[in-house]
């Protein structure tokens, strides 16, 4: 009996033992990872869902670490523990900037996103659980996937660092014009981790699904770890049949692809300035021999060139640009192998003699491109080392004649230096990587530039009839790339006609189109798996990195302006752009500030005085709280005219008389109902109640029985309810409470439902498929409330409520004798208590513009 109970204690004694020593390998160990992907002609939504346990007998850090491309927004990011949730909260980076410092001077960490590497930055938090609880981190991005060299790529940064009993990858591809060829790639890929991958296509629909087991993700069976470490890749290119593109539409958004196909290439007349400056010696003089021997393979016989190289002093390979012969590519390859490095770096002489060089070449093309290719890895430090004056004598002296294009090697290079003086030379910069492949990236950067088949560009669309049209003239096309433009439908329209003008190399050519409307809507209905606004999303994508882009070389008064439109889109729809910032909160027992800012290409220069590896915190610039009007300068003032309608045809807010006023847009009209509470109101009102959407809204009046207050607004899935005073806004869930004040503008989504404040204006809360309010803040002559739904068209027949009756009992009756407005029409079964009213605007008030009409000008 001894022996048997000996031995029992034993067995116990070793499972004990096991089970710590299996804690201990991973005491916090990942047990789902989900990324699901949903891409809809082009534009992507990537979720990614990581689900955290705690399996040690004390407390431990959880950590949350996605890598994402350069070229994505954040859009949402939470933890859950325990069931309580922890939403971000995105603002303006200056008020989410003094919030952080503020906790970083009591000893609290640094910003969670750094750059790292040539497409990818990093987000990163962690939190601490305690022992047997378990954490769910979720993280939103969106982007505009862009094509190069005639394929769109998706890209997933895949590292769990541990096996991951529940791994999945979900990509849903959804393209209208038909797919034309689908292709996955991995770096990690073995053919036991094949069996995991399966692939579903059919005409306009994709579906890849990667979902590996515990075994498979295993280097070897007799050990855990984990084979997942790499990048896995989805390509895919879309059917063209359309020569003047493909125009999609819904709710109103409209987005057009073009992409010309089988179209002659302009001869190019390109010179290449390269930097032979001290700091090039070694490997970097190595790879650029190596790149340009390369690239001189690739040059057609009837583009011409040259060379010129600079250190203190510019040497040019000839006195004109050569054309590209078996013999003097041969002479080239020569003199590019005798390159050598040392001296100093006279980046203005070297560009203004390439102008020259362009300006007095003879016997060119008629119809050809001209360009000039820079590559250097410093500042100037030889001739002019001013870097306006630079910029300025370049632009100048190229005068919009030429496209200029910036290579930076390296991070000891000024890259806002060279961004900008390429954009405003109708070029880009680049950044090139001192890695192995930098002579690869040279000659990828090349191939991409090197098939120019349109110039001057024009997509025009009828001028009434848009707003908010994103960037539409173009300087020059290149073979598999792809120009979007997008905008907002203003106008009733059957038919969306479009013309493009452009210039070919053998002649002048004008494109037309006409999209229905209607139909173009239809394309996208029961479309379960995409969510129904992405065209207005990715308009607002569009117009934000065009914003940001233009201020890059704008003078210093448009800059700020064209920043601060972009700062109101960014907030307006959730995006942590450089202008915003997310506020990552945490439980009150740790520490409570972490900042999510976005780093831009030029940040990334900072990364050598941080330790590798830290993610870094960026300096904050200080910008206008508020869209100010200023006169507008030359090109911008279009752009400015057109976002500044959309802005304010977005917030627009209730016109507000003696009595608390109601906007109501009636479904399926394009119709606003202005309505007064009368004056035996109760001092609280069931707005409106609907079981089918899930949405409860009571209002409360102040002393004064005729003004609104509070409003409180619920909903059952996700359970939440939001709290609007005229003092704060407060969101409450799972016994959680997150307060946002009117004071700054701020955004914070929560289980799919969006809360955005603009800052002593209003707030909105969305949910897809559901009913937009927004709740506006009147400061005249006292605070109170003021109330607007959107979307009303998703009301159910079972609404009800003091102005839940209007959406499903409403009735017109047109009166002949009276005009077709608004205020004019007649609304019969109006519930006891309301009445339909005309605006009146205080002594001092600007009018605002109707739901349905905005000024032309910027005001």
């Amino acid at each position: 009996m001894e022996e048997r109970t000996l031995l029992t204690l034993m067995v116990f004694s070793s499972l004990v033992v096991l089970a710590e020593t299996v804690a201990q390998k991973h005491p916090v160990e990942i047990y789902s990872l989900h990324v699901d992907c949903k891409v809809t002609s082009r534009f992507a939504r990537t979720l990614i869902t990581s689900k955290i346990v705690n399996r040690a007998n004390e407390s431990r850090e959880a950590t949350f670490e996605v890598e994402l491309p350069k070229t994505a927004f954040i859009t949402n990011f939470s933890m859950s523990i325990d069931g309580k949730v922890y939403p971000g909260i995105i603002k303006e980076k200056a008020s989410a900037q003094n919030e952080y410092d503020t906790a970083v001077s009591h000893g609290h960490s640094a910003g969670l996103v750094k750059i790292t590497g040539r497409k990818m930055e990093q987000f990163h938090v962690s939190v601490s659980i305690a022992a047997a609880s378990k954490v769910t981190f979720e993280l939103t991005y969106e982007e505009l996937l862009k094509r190069q060299l005639g394929k769109f790529e998706l890209l997933i940064k895949v590292r769990p660092k541990q096996l991951v009993k529940h791994f999945q990858i979900d990509v849903h591809i959804f393209e209208p014009q038909g797919i034309r060829f689908l292709e996955t790639d991995s770096t990690f890929m073995t053919n036991e981790l094949t069996k995991a991958l399966t692939k579903v296509q059919n005409e306009t629909k994709a579906h890849v699904l990667f979902k590996p087991t515990v075994d498979q993700q295993k280097i070897n069976p007799e050990f855990d770890e984990t084979l997942l470490n790499g990048d896995f890749v989805v390509r895919y290119d879309v059917k063209r049949d359309a020569a003047a593109g493909d125009i999609q539409i819904v709710n109103g958004y409209f987005v057009h692809y073009f992409a010309p196909q089988e179209m002659p290439a302009f001869p190019k007349n390109v010179i290449f300035v390269i930097d032979r400056s001290g700091s090039m010696a070694g490997r970097k003089i190595e790879q650029t021999r190596d790149a340009l021997l390369k690239i001189l393979q690739d040059l057609r016989p009837e583009d011409h060139f040259s060379f010129i190289t600079f250190n203190s002093k510019v040497v040019e390979w000839k006195s004109s640009l050569l054309p590209a012969t078996a013999e003097n590519v041969a002479s080239a390859a020569g003199f590019v192998q005798t390159l050598s490095a040392s001296g100093g770096t006279d980046i203005n002489h070297a560009l203004l003699t390439a102008v020259s060089g362009l300006e007095k070449a003879e016997g060119l093309p008629e119809r050809s491109v001209s360009m000039i290719i820079l590559l250097t890895d410093g500042q100037p430090t030889s001739g002019e080392s001013n870097v306006e004056v630079i910029q300025e004598n370049i632009q100048k002296a190229v005068n919009g004649k030429y496209a200029l294009f910036c290579l930076g090697f390296g991070f000891d290079v000024s890259y806002k230096f060279l961004e900008k003086m390429a954009l405003s030379n109708g070029g880009i910069a680049r950044r090139i990587y001192e890695n192995a492949d930098a002579a690869l990236q040279l000659q990828g950067f090349y191939q991409e530039v090197a098939t120019p088949i349109l110039k001057q560009i024009e997509m025009q669309y009828p001028e009434n009839a848009i707003e908010g049209l994103t960037k539409n003239d173009f300087k020059l096309f290149f073979e598999g790339s792809e120009i979007v433009v997008s905008g907002k439908i203003s106008n009733e329209l059957d038919l969306l006609p479009v013309e493009i003008k452009a210039q070919s190399h053998s002649s002048d050519l004008t494109l037309k189109e006409e999209a229905n409307v209607k139909e173009k809507e239809q394309v996208f209905q029961n479309q379960s798996y995409i969510f129904g606004n992405f065209i207005e999303r990715l308009w607002a994508y569009l117009t934000i990195q065009q914003l940001l882009e233009k201020s890059i070389s704008a003078q210093e008064e448009d800059q700020k302006t064209l920043e601060a439109q972009a700062l109101e889109l960014s907030l307006l729809y959730s995006f942590v752009t450089p202008l915003t910032s997310m506020v990552v909160t945490k439980p009150a027992d740790q520490e409570q500030t972490d900042l999510a800012s976005k780093p831009t290409e030029a940040d990334n220069e900072k990364r050598n005085s941080v330790p590798v590896g830290d993610a870094y915190k960026l300096r904050s610039a200080s910008l206008p709280g508020r869209w100010r009007s200023e006169p507008p300068s030359g090109s911008n003032k279009k752009l400015l005219s057109v976002v500044a309608r959309q802005r304010k045809k977005m917030r627009a807010q209730p016109v507000v008389n003696v009595h608390s006023q109601l906007l109501l847009q009636l479904p399926k009209k394009n119709e606003i109902i202005c309505l007064n509470t009368d004056g035996k109101a109760q001092p609280s009102v069931n707005l409106l109640s609907d079981p089918e959407q899930g949405l409860t809204m009571t209002g409360k009046l102040g002393d004064r029985a005729n003004r609104f207050v509070q409003f409180e607004i619920s909903y059952v899935n996700p359970p939440a309810q939001i709290h609007i005073s005229t003092d704060a806004i407060v969101l409450r869930h799972n016994n959680e409470s997150t307060r946002l004040p009117w004071t700054e503008s701020a955004t914070l989504a929560i289980q799919g439902l969006s809360i955005s404040v603009e800052k002593e204006k209003s707030v909105t809360a969305s949910l897809s498929d559901t009913v937009t309010v927004k709740i506006s803040l009147m400061k005249f002559p006292e605070d109170f409330l003021g109330l607007h739904f959107l979307n009303t068209d998703r009301f159910s027949d079972k609404v009800s409520g003091a102005l839940g009756q209007f959406y499903s009992k409403a009735r017109f009756e047109n009166n002949s004798n009276m005009n077709q407005r608004a205020d004019e029409r007649l609304l019969s079964g109006l519930q006891q208590g309301f009445r339909h009213c005309l605006p009146w605007h205080p002594p001092g008030q600007a009018q605002e513009a109707p739901a349905g009409q905005v000024d032309d000008e910027v005001d």
